[in-house]
């Protein structure tokens, strides 16, 4: 533990090992490019949270199904919901419905604990938030990966539903504000690294009277070299990320929250 830090380098799998880069690229076999009537979002899925609604992701972008959805249910300070193919709640696609990927389970030295409380612990799996059982309650099972769930914190993206767990299909949703009573209840696929604004500023309603639209979706591997937008991202392991986080828990003190925490990203 790294006194009065609370980032817990043990945890993580990582004493001993090389130092990681304070920067890292984008994969682009899980790197999603949304061009909106608001602007670019660029959206780092994690295979490690939701492998199944990952690839549905993929799939459907590379089907060309996202192409020219509209934004049908934006609510202020909440979520952007987009991805029916009838523009409306219950749409689905051709492809079947997905079980619930709710909780997940990942080899610790890819996740960075930021929060370790005695109930808890809070951290990253590369700029996606988590939380996950203490490590007390980690400890007494005989699995070493690390348990947890998705932490629906802003601009994290989600998997919308019916009221049945297993509905998920096409739609997904942009966080616009916290709202952790989703954790659990909705697969997280991933997060926002560039182009938080655009999905921010998205026309407001249920349905918006003009909606906004996701006019092209493609995964950043599909697009050529030359075009691709080249984006890095501050690697969460590193010790300059885990120094703004620890200044940043000092600054907010018993309110820290893992939501608290946005991961940079520098253009090349």
């Amino acid at each position: 533990m790294l006194r009065g830090l609370g980032i817990s380098i043990a945890a993580v799998g990582l004493m001993g090992a090389a130092p990681a880069p304070d920067w890292r690229p984008l994969d682009p076999e899980n790197t999603l490019v949304i061009g909106t009537t608001k602007g670019q979002v660029i959206v780092e899925l994690r295979p490690e949270f939701a492998p199944k609604g990952v690839e549905r992701i993929k799939l459907l972008a590379r089907e060309g199904v996202y192409n020219g959805l509209q934004f049908h249910r934006v609510i202020e300070g909440f979520v952007a919901q987009t991805g029916n193919p009838n523009n409306r709640d219950g749409g689905v696609s051709a492809h079947p419905d997905l079980p619930p990927e709710f909780s997940f389970r990942v080899a610790p030295e890819l996740a960075t604990v930021v929060v370790d409380r005695s109930d808890a612990r809070e951290g990253f799996v590369g700029a996606t938030p988590f939380q996950a059982v203490s490590a007390a309650e980690q400890a007494r099972g005989t699995d070493p990966r690390l348990r947890g769930w998705g932490a629906y914190c802003p601009g994290v993206v989600g998997m919308g539903r019916q009221a049945d767990p297993g509905t998920a299909n096409s739609e997904i949703f942009f966080m616009r504000g916290p709202a952790r009573r989703l954790d659990h209840e909705y697969t997280v696929v991933g997060r926002i690294v560039a182009g938080r604004g655009a999905v921010q500023t998205v026309a407001v309603g249920e349905p918006p009277k003009v909606p906004d639209l996701m006019l092209k979706v493609r995964m950043l591997a599909d697009i050529p070299e030359a075009e691709r937008p080249k984006v890095e991202v501050a690697d969460t392991r590193s010790a300059a990320f885990q120094a703004k986080v620890a200044a940043l828990k000092r600054e907010k003190g018993a309110a820290f929250s893992i939501c608290d925490v946005e991961v940079p990203i520098r253009l090349r």
